[in-house]
């Protein structure tokens, strides 16, 4: 691994991770890879437990890591790859807030407290994915173990990420660290990776519409899955009592 994302999610990451691939270090990891791996979960909650971590059957394959939960962990990346660099996404800490709040958080919390998401999500748990999902994920390292299970609280939310940010900035040797808003483009980054800039537009990506259209799926799907549950039992049982009236003598 070459490069190591240690900064938080929401703070432009998608459009980092592009530009990483489109520079060279393809794949680069991102939380998408979970959502189309989840099988990856357990490995990233057994990590965070502090059990051994086989970094190299998750990550073995990737040029660099961006976004949750890889910066979680950005101490043991650096350990392991120390001629890795590191970068540290940032942004206003305000609008960071309401996008995590609007997008991620509603996604993994808000949702999911609904009684028939409950039911559904139980059901592809059991029956589906067989073992921790996203949601167990996030609730297990972001919301619980960086947001101290307050992330509601915008102040200790905000708290949280300038302190984040500051512990990056003192822990990363200076020769190994870019402190980096995406809005700069291609310049610091294509300097501080020694390489030289694409003719190609910085990505903008606009991931917040695409988690969106994903939080509208999922609130679908969380009443669609129960509900069919519901008619499919009642039909059965519908049926069930009809063949009892006609075999009873």
């Amino acid at each position: 691994m070459k490069v190591i994302g240690a900064g938080f999610g929401r703070t432009g990451t998608m459009s980092l991770k592009i530009a990483l691939e489109t520079l060279g270090l393809d794949p680069c990891y991102h939380m998408t890879e979970v959502f189309a791996h989840p099988e990856h979960t357990g490995f990233w909650i057994s990590a965070w437990q502090v059990e051994p971590a086989d970094w190299e059957g998750i990550l073995g394959v990737y040029e660099a890591a961006v976004d949750w939960p890889a910066c979680t962990f950005y101490e043991e990346l650096m350990e392991r790859h120390p001629d890795a660099k590191v970068i540290l996404s940032v942004r206003d800490p305000e609008r960071w807030y309401e996008s995590v709040r609007n997008t991620i958080y509603e996604l993994s919390v808000v949702v999911p407290r609904h009684p028939l998401y409950r039911i559904g999500y139980t059901f592809v748990r059991l029956f589906v994915f067989r073992g921790p999902g996203n949601i167990d994920l996030a609730h297990e390292i972001i919301w619980q173990g960086t947001f101290d299970g307050r992330f509601e609280d915008k102040n200790h939310a905000i708290e949280v990420f300038e302190r984040h940010n500051a512990e990056v900035k003192r822990r990363v040797p200076e020769n190994r660290l870019l402190v980096y808003d995406v809005k700069s483009g291609w310049g610091p980054l294509c300097e501080f990776l020694g390489v030289e800039e694409p003719e190609e537009p910085f990505p903008r990506t606009n991931d917040t519409a695409q988690m969106r259209r994903r939080l509208r799926g999922v609130k679908a799907i969380s009443i669609a899955v129960p509900t069919t549950l519901t008619l499919l039992v009642a039909a059965a049982l519908v049926l069930f009592l009809r063949r009892a009236r006609v075999l009873a003598p």
